[in-house]
């Protein structure tokens, strides 16, 4: 049980400044073991604690009446969706494990979120995720994107949950450093909901599902410096997940929930058995004792550090009465699981350690925890100098390309708006039977079993748009994904977010941040859409540069009748298009500039919040009414794109349409631009006056642009094109 001296080197290994472990000796009034540095420095990195976000994390709306988690304090939030039930949901990333080890650094990301759900007591009915590589004709991009791919539909397929939807980016900025962030959605009934609480003195620590190894130690702390060839050096194994032990621990861990046999259960994730344990002890006030050498174990000679600190997949912790423990054994037992006492509940609010009865750790609980005594910091802040640059651009003046035709063309076989089908035709997304609306429409939609509802998700953020302006472009994300699904016909309720940034000691890095969180903020307070929690991602940068400032969102909205559920395609010849929202005339930060003309500067659309509000109460007023048979929002590629997109039906199918646009600005502005606030709707003529009028009382813009039909695109005077020709540019623009 010999331990090494505690070094300066060695302080510096883990990760821990000189000033933070001057805190560790006054918090705990000694110096630290071996076992307790590594406990406080997976415990204390930025991937646990959040020490330089958490201070403007709680400037985000975190309440709400549907809310039934404060947020933050779960393993994922739930919200009420009326009818005794709830849904669960969270986000989180696995950029870093991705980077170095694609398949397995996905797949257990994905079974991560999974257990997040579940341990909510909910079942998982979707799985969804947004990707960003950089350039895909580069071999090691097409490597990690193949690797993270197959990652993400091994996993879920096997798992059981279908991969309903996201999305998937492709920049220069993501080169070195790809993002694989992953969500997922469950239901639950209110009285069937767990919470990860160890409140009773003397209940059993019991720990559930498989055994411990060596994979995956001091996972949370490499996550929390940038990726370099040293810091790959010095990270162990990658996590390797197994689909089908957690489809048994799912089972497994349901019941007991159901039978009310267990007081708490937290997933064993980021920092494994140590976080689990502490989270536990500091949510309740309560304390933990532990002995480790009881843990299940896949390698022989494991030390109390390693077993603390590893990130073996498929385990959790629960809390359980010891009258209760026999039974809880038998379903696990039932499920060929282990449940084995490994500790108990105490009063002394300690997180204890033992191995073999030998005390290896006893630290306050309350100092390791999120919202306890670890360290909080707010970064210095200065506005990146690239800003006066791109500010300064002026899009008149570009020339205007003669051929809109082949402008059309080339935006709809550019990766990031060419059709992602070669990648989510991997994932299975119809089992459970509930998919409503498959991915490759605005939002998914999932039906919610044994009631009249249905579900909307969708993930969404302009990365691009963000670099441009954070607090606009991270409005705009909120927005976007609001838009979505609000074009299914239903109602956004909350978000869950993945905030994916650069190094926080890079004082540019740090204010792109506080300025996102400002503006995603002000967008979630505008749209009544609470944060019921996520993620925070730092030190997304390889040895070249940052990442694009990424904070994604993942949107939740209800229908209350899933028969009024809308996708994207135009439905019916002889249909009218309708505009709603005001005309375009923005393109900084737009795929049109960045394809046609080469170019990444500007500003990015500019979000009117009141208006996006309007627009989304007087769609839903529509949708509600029946009146619409169809529903896209204009974002990447713009109007143009957007009518192209709706010409496509997912039968494989075409139909053409022809407009007509009283134009206000440029035409390649209003064509390709990508200003918020619009949606491109149908009706039968005959109700078409209605919906217009809905509009009208909403103080919505809207108006008649054209009607379905025929085999081409046209926009008089200025674009005629043969929607086969359109589609087979779409499908084809990504080269898997």
């Amino acid at each position: 049980m010999n331990e090494p001296a505690i070094t300066p080197e060695l302080i510096e290994e883990h990760g821990l400044s000189p000033e933070e472990y001057k805190l560790v000796c006054d918090t705990i009034g000694r110096e630290p073991t071996f076992t307790e540095l590594g406990i406080v420095s997976v415990m204390w990195s930025e991937h646990a604690s959040y020490k330089n976000s958490v201070r403007w994390l709680k400037t985000l709306p975190r309440e709400g009446d549907r809310l039934l988690t404060k947020t933050g304090e779960e393993n994922a939030g739930v919200i009420d969706i009326g009818d005794g039930l709830g849904v669960s949901f969270k986000i989180e990333s696995h950029n870093h494990p991705s980077a170095l080890e694609p398949y397995h650094g996905a797949a257990t990301g994905v079974g991560g979120i999974l257990r997040d759900i579940f341990t909510m007591g909910a079942r998982p009915i979707a799985a969804l995720n947004s990707l960003r590589f950089g350039r895909p004709d580069n071999p090691q991009v097409k490597h990690l994107m193949h690797g993270v791919v197959h990652g993400i539909a091994d996993y879920g397929n096997c798992f059981g949950v279908p991969t309903v939807g996201g999305e998937v980016y492709f920049e220069d900025a993501y080169e070195g450093n790809p993002l694989v962030n992953a969500m997922a959605v469950g239901i639950v009934k209110h009285d069937q909901m767990a919470t990860a609480a160890a409140d009773e003195v003397d209940n059993w620590v019991v720990y559930v599902g498989s055994k411990t190894g060596r994979d995956g130690i001091h996972g949370a702390t490499f996550a929390s410096v940038e990726l370099s060839e040293e810091s790959e050096a010095r990270r162990t194994s990658v996590q390797v997940g197994d689909p089908f032990m957690e489809k048994l621990l799912l089972e497994a861990t349901l019941e007991v929930i159901e039978k009310g046999l267990i007081e708490g259960v937290q997933d064993m994730g980021a920092a494994g058995l140590t976080c689990s344990s502490s989270e536990m002890a500091g949510k309740s006030g309560t304390g933990i004792e532990l002995d480790v050498a009881l843990v299940p174990q896949r390698e022989s000679g494991m030390t109390a550090y390693e077993i603390m600190l590893s990130e073996s997949q498929e385990r959790m912790l629960m809390i359980v009465a010891p009258e209760k423990f026999e039974q809880v054994e038998a379903v696990f037992e039932k499920w060929d699981l282990h449940a084995v006492r490994i500790g108990t509940v105490r009063d002394d609010g300690m997180l204890s350690v033992r191995h073999n009865g030998v005390l290896m750790a006893e630290l306050p609980a309350q100092m390791l925890v999120l919202g306890g005594d670890a360290p909080v910091y707010e970064r210095e802040t200065k506005r990146p100098a690239y800003l006066d640059k791109t500010r300064a651009f002026d899009p008149d003046s570009l020339p205007v390309p003669a051929d809109f035709n082949d402008v059309l063309l080339r935006l709809l076989s550019t990766p990031n708006i060419a059709s992602k089908r070669p990648i989510y035709r991997q994932y299975d997304h119809m089992v459970q039977i509930g998919t409503m609306l498959e991915p490759g429409s605005d939002a998914a939609v999932i039906r919610v079993m044994d009631s009249n509802k249905a579900l909307a998700l969708c993930t969404d953020c302009n990365g691009r748009h963000v670099y441009l302006d954070p607090y606009e472009g991270a409005k705009g994300a909120v927005a976007e994904s609001a838009r979505n699904v609000v074009c299914t016909g239903a109602k956004p309720l909350a978000i869950t977010n993945c905030l994916n940034f650069g190094n926080p000691y890079k004082p540019e890095v740090y204010w792109t941040f506080v300025e996102a969180i400002r503006g995603m903020s002000d967008a979630c307070r505008a749209f009544d859409t609470p944060v019921t929690g996520g993620n925070v991602s730092f030190y997304n940068e390889n040895p070249t540069a940052a990442i694009y400032p990424t904070p994604t969102i993942g949107m939740l909205g209800l229908l209350e009748d899933r028969s009024k559920a809308l996708s994207q395609e135009f439905k019916n010849e002889g249909d009218v298009i309708l505009l709603l929202g005001e005309p375009c005339g923005e393109v900084g930060g737009s795929e049109y500039l960045k394809t046609i003309h080469d170019t990444v500067a500007g500003m990015p659309p500019l979000v009117d919040l009141d208006a996006e509000k309007r627009l989304y109460n007087a769609f839903l007023a529509v949708a509600d009414r029946g009146l619409a048979c169809s529903a896209h929002d204009c974002s990447d590629g713009g109007l143009a794109t957007t009518l192209a997109e709706c010409c496509f039906r997912h039968d494989g199918s075409v139909v053409g349409a022809r407009v007509r646009l009283d134009m206000r600005r440029r035409a390649d502005f209003e064509l390709f631009g990508e200003s918020h606030g619009r949606i491109v709707t149908t009706a039968i003529e005959a109700e078409a006056p209605v919906a217009l009028a809905i509009c009208e009382k909403h103080g919505v813009p809207a108006r008649i642009i054209g009607k379905v039909g025929g085999e081409r695109l046209v926009v008089e005077g200025h674009l005629d094109a043969d929607v086969a020709k359109l589609r087979h540019a779409w499908e084809t623009g990504l080269r898997w």
